[in-house]
This record gives structure tokens, C-alpha cells and sequence, in this order.
């Protein structure tokens, strides 16, 4: 199986080890030490040799990071994880409620003036170094660059990826390397700048149609490159990664090892265009002031999907909605209290992999029952599978890594029978994700101008959740994509191609969670009878078909429209999905999709 169930991190592992990284401190004549979950390319997911966070402290979520002190030791998360963190640290760890606690006022608090604090200046990207230290101006409290303290008690620490890459077929990629690097080139050259440096994993294998595996769930290889104005690439990559690649790369592309990075960024002449939110500190040291602080030149380009890439997300969506249909059709077949999460997951994985395109799943399954629903990023392990009994919720949320596309859905099933709470709860999150399934909205709004769209039932309701409504995907790339998202904190406009999730959710500590996802691609908006000429409006077109569970909706809180669009919905996945299915299959869905 791609996913495994044993337990990587207990709480009893961090206080000895937190001990012994004090001990390091005080050897550097440090007051504190920043622990990120980062590795040198900025990426959202790490390699286990670079786990840091998870070996000292316990805690295994996608995102945060520990500022250790001598006196204390705060775990940064964010809403996402505030359950989940409770469970997986020890209480010499203080967990630290992020954003609403900022870590320069923590520092504050915490150190006197004349406070040193270490950072491992790869692990940093700079402009949260810079953004740090103007909030800490005035306070005397000073970041100091140093050797990674936790390599050097980390006995253990696996070595680096050096798995091997793979050509991206042109026919998914739908535009080939040299293209993309021209295209990219004629941009730099037309902002006066001498070149691009590039560390993100997924850009690096979007820009040269190439895939990896450093990273599980993750198509990439770790490396590095700086694209030129004259379309020229210097790739910066471990050469046996690259021994299945003869004849993909033309003349314009140099390989080189990784050692010789920062020398080459050094020598670099011109103004260097690097993303500040994704460009190592020491990085940005060496290019000093040659650096032009500007988005990855990938990203939007990467974005905003081609036609062929948006084909094979639609076909890989397809098939992977029948894994799913699939499953939900032998899920219903199990009786309460028979089968646990990991039955779900094992399941789940195996029908998948019945598709030859399937390389990965895209994340590790989340199967969580009962209150371990409420846990959103809930991983099981063997120490925690829970039984699925009568009157559970399930929220499954998983996704596949196909060679035509990724993908990312969730469905929340009822186990047996349902209670009332729990069947209203699940409605208004319906409603929010009908809500935003539905839009149309003026060219060149963000995620920040619609997200409440989705939240809006809840909201009404005196709830919320504590996650952004969605987040961009790549094609058979990250399933976590930027720039753009559906949050409140995302300024970038909306554009066609790009594909994003939809996936409200409600949850109850200790009780019960809820979440409905489908991805969705921005599409230009048909015009209507009532349009104005001049205005230029977007929709969404779904990518995602699998049924939602009609035991769990109130059909009194529905609108007219929303049954509707529902209705509409099923019939879509019935037409989609049905043929591909087994008889019993094909039997379960005629039920689930059957008008409200």
C-alpha cells in the first residue's frame, strides 16, 4: 500500500529530545532556535529527512513550527490543527494559537532585549526573515544564522531523497519545456530582468515537464534552477536522479550538481527575479542586491491550466469517481460496527489502484469516525483505528495522483442512522458548498471577495470552520497549489484553467465532523439574457462526480434552487459515472442519486 498505518511520532519522544537542542543552544550562546516545517525548497510537504518539527515535538500536521526557548517551547498552528495538536505533544510543549498570536509578540514576551535567536538560513525563506526582524525592530531581540541545531542531535536523520525522475508526456503536459521556458524568458526580458532564481519543487517540474518522487503523495524532485532571459536553464539536480532522461532535455538545459548552486547564484549578473515568500534566506544573501523581490515566474503560468491539461483532469476525475462510487456503494453494504477506518482506507487504496495511471495517492487518506472526524487533518494509525458505529459520521477525504491528473474529494457518510444535529449541520455545509458551486462573479475578483460565499449558511447559523473553503491543485502535481485559493487572506485574481477545491466543513470537538468537497475549474461565463455587454463575468465548471449522502440532508432547509442543483448534480454523476461501475455498483448509485 502507498499508505501505511504505523505510528511516526508520540509525545513522550519530544521532552529528551527538546532537552537535548536546549543543550545545543546554550552551546551557541543562543536564547532560542526556530524549528520550521521546511526543507531548503519551500514547498508544503518535506521529505523525512526533513521532519524536524515532527522528531522533536511529536506533531505531524502539514504546516507550523516550534520557537524553542530555554524556558519554554511553543508549537505555532493554525486553526487547522488546534485539536490535533492536543493529542501529539507533550506538555513541555505549549501550543500557540497562529496567526492570532504573531511570533515577534510572542518573542517579546517571552526573551528580554539582547534575546539571540538561531534560524537555519535554508529552512527560512526571506521574506519571513525580513518581516520578522522589522517586527522585532526596537525590541533587542536579534535573529543569528546558524548550523541546523536538530541535525546535530538527530542521530538517526534519514538521508535525502535521490529517487528517480520521469518525462511528463507532452500529451498531458500540452506544451512542451522549450515553449515554457521561452514564453517565461520574453516575461523576464520585458521587466529588464537578467534572469529568474526557482526552488519550488513543482515549478521546476512544470516548467521542464519532468516528475519525480522525493516527496510522498508529491510528483517532485528536490533541486533547484535559474532561468535565463535568453530561455537558457540551469538545473541544479543530484545527476543520478536523471539517468532515465536521456534525449528530454535539449541544449538550452545544463545540469549541474546541487553543490554548485549558490556559487552560480553568486556569479549571476542583472537584476535576479526571486519569489520572497519561497527563496531561502541564504539564497537571497547571496544575491543581495541584485535581487528583485517578484513571484515565482511559474506560478501563474502553472495556474492557469492548458486545454490539455484541463482534459486529463476532467478523464482522471472520471475514473477516480468511479473508485469512489465504488467504494460508498461497499461501505453501505458493511453493517455498524463491523469494519474500522483502516478497513476504509485499505478499501479505498485498493480500488484505486485497480487504474494503471495511478502513481500515488495524493495525501494519505483521512478516514475519521465519530470525534476523530473533528480532527480535519486526522491521520489513522494502528493506536488509533476506531470502530465505524451506528449514529458516526465519516468524513472521507482522499485523492489520487494519476498520470492525467490529481484529484481530492471528500464525502461525509452516515453510519446507520444519523441524529438530527448532525443532519442540520450537514445541510448548511451542503448549502455552502451548492452556494459556490453555483457563482458567477465579475472577472478579476480573488478568493478573498467570494470565500464567505461558502460559509454563508453556517454563518447565519452562529458557526464556522477553521480552514479555508479551497485551495488550487496542480495537474498530476501538488495537490496543494498556489497562488491562488479560496481564503479570506488571498488577493490573487481568479483566471481560467485554474482548478480549485470547494470544501466546506463543520466540526464538533469530540463529537463529530463534516466536510463536502469537489474541485472545480474557472471557466468563462456564458452570457446571459440580463448580462451587462460590457462586463466580463466567470464560473466554475465541476471536475468532481461522486454522490452525496441524501440520508444526511434536510430537505426542509433547502431552497427550490438548491434541490434543484442537487438533483441536477446526481443526474450528472449518474450519466458519468454509472457505465464504468459493477452491477452492484451501478445498482447502489441509482438509489443515492434518485431526486430529493
Amino acid at each position: 500500500m502507498y499508505q501505511t498505518f504505523d505510528v511516526t511520532a508520540r509525545p513522550d519522544q519530544g521532552p529528551p529530545r527538546l532537552a537535548a537542542l536546549r543543550k545545543e543552544l546554550a552551546a551557541e550562546g543562543l536564547d532560542g532556535f526556530l524549528v520550521p516545517r521546511a526543507d531548503a525548497h519551500q514547498g508544503e510537504y518535506v521529505a523525512p529527512h526533513d521532519e524536524r518539527l515532527s522528531w522533536l515535538t511529536g506533531f505531524t500536521g502539514s504546516a507550523g513550527f516550534c520557537a524553542v526557548l530555554q524556558e519554554i517551547a511553543g508549537v505555532f498552528i493554525d486553526g487547522r490543527y488546534r485539536t490535533q495538536v492536543k493529542r501529539q505533544v507533550a506538555a513541555e510543549y505549549t501550543p500557540v494559537p497562529w496567526p492570532d498570536v504573531q511570533l515577534a509578540d510572542w518573542l517579546k514576551e517571552q526573551l528580554p532585549s539582547g534575546g539571540k535567536v538561531g534560524f537555519d538560513p535554508w529552512l527560512h525563506a526571506a521574506g519571513q526573515i525580513t518581516s520578522l526582524e522589522k517586527e522585532l525592530k526596537g525590541s533587542g531581540i536579534t535573529l543569528v544564522q546558524c548550523d541546523n541545531l536538530v541535525d546535530r542531535i538527530w542521530a538517526d536523520q534519514p538521508a535525502p531523497p535521490m529517487n528517480p525522475v520521469a518525462a511528463h508526456p507532452l500529451d498531458y503536459a500540452g506544451e512542451s519545456a522549450a515553449d515554457k521556458c521561452a514564453r517565461l524568458a520574453k516575461g523576464l526580458r520585458e521587466a529588464g530582468q537578467a534572469a529568474a532564481v526557482i526552488t519550488l519543487p513543482d515549478s521546476i517540474m512544470w516548467l521542464l515537464n519532468i516528475r519525480g518522487s522525493d516527496v510522498a503523495r508529491n510528483p517532485v524532485a528536490h533541486g533547484f534552477a535559474i532561468l535565463h532571459d535568453d530561455a537558457r536553464v540551469d538545473l541544479f539536480m543530484a545527476a543520478e536522479k536523471l539517468d532515465g532522461l536521456e534525449g528530454h532535455f535539449d541544449s538550452s538545459v545544463t545540469v549541474h550538481s546541487p553543490e554548485d548552486f549558490l556559487k552560480a547564484t553568486a556569479a549571476l549578473n542583472g537584476s535576479v527575479a526571486a519569489d520572497s515568500g519561497t527563496v531561502p534566506q541564504i539564497v537571497a544573501d547571496k544575491l543581495g542586491e541584485r535581487l528583485v523581490p517578484a513571484g515565482d515566474p511559474c506560478a501563474l503560468p502553472k495556474a492557469r491550466k492548458n486545454a490539455a491539461e484541463i482534459a486529463g483532469s476532467a478523464a482522471a476525475h472520471l475514473r477516480d469517481g468511479a473508485a469512489i462510487v465504488e467504494m460508498l456503494a461497499w461501505l453501505d453494504a458493511q453493517a455498524p460496527g463491523t469494519i474500522t477506518e483502516i478497513d476504509v482506507v485499505k478499501k479505498l487504496e485498493s480500488l484505486r489502484r485497480e487504474d494503471p495511471a495511478l502513481r500515488d495517492i495524493s495525501f494519505e487518506t483521512i478516514a475519521g469516525t465519530g470525534e476523530n472526524g473533528a480532527v480535519m487533518h486526522y491521520r489513522v494509525t494502528e493506536e488509533t483505528d476506531t470502530r465505524l458505529e451506528d449514529g458516526h459520521l465519516l468524513v472521507m477525504d482522499s485523492g489520487g495522483q494519476y498520470l492525467d491528473g490529481t484529484t481530492d474529494i471528500t464525502r461525509t457518510i452516515a453510519i446507520g442512522t444519523p441524529g438530527e444535529e448532525e443532519r442540520a449541520a450537514y445541510t448548511r455545509v451542503l448549502q455552502g458548498m451548492i452556494a459556490m458551486s453555483r457563482l458567477r462573479w465579475p472577472k478579476g475578483l480573488a478568493g478573498r471577495d467570494i470565500e464567505c460565499i461558502g460559509r454563508m449558511p453556517l454563518w447565519l447559523a452562529g458557526q464556522d470552520f477553521n480552514h479555508g473553503l479551497g485551495h488550487g491543485v496542480g495537474a498530476y502535481l501538488s495537490v496543494h497549489e498556489g497562488p491562488q485559493r479560496l481564503a479570506r487572506t488571498s488577493h490573487v485574481p481568479f483566471e481560467p484553467g485554474m482548478i480549485l477545491s470547494n470544501e466546506p466543513g463543520y466540526y464538533r470537538e469530540s463529537a463529530f465532523g463534516i466536510r463536502i468537497e469537489n474541485l472545480l475549474v474557472v471557466e468563462t461565463a456564458p452570457a446571459l439574457d440580463t448580462s451587462d455587454a460590457e462586463r466580463d463575468m466567470l464560473c466554475w465548471r465541476t471536475l468532481t462526480f461522486a454522490p452525496v449522502d441524501r440520508r444526511l440532508v434536510n430537505a426542509s432547509m433547502l431552497t427550490a434552487d438548491e434541490k434543484d442543483w442537487l438533483d441536477s448534480y446526481h443526474q450528472e454523476v449518474l450519466a458519468k459515472i454509472g457505465p464504468q461501475l459493477s452491477p452492484a455498483a451501478k445498482a447502489w448509485l441509482d438509489a443515492a442519486t434518485a431526486p430529493l
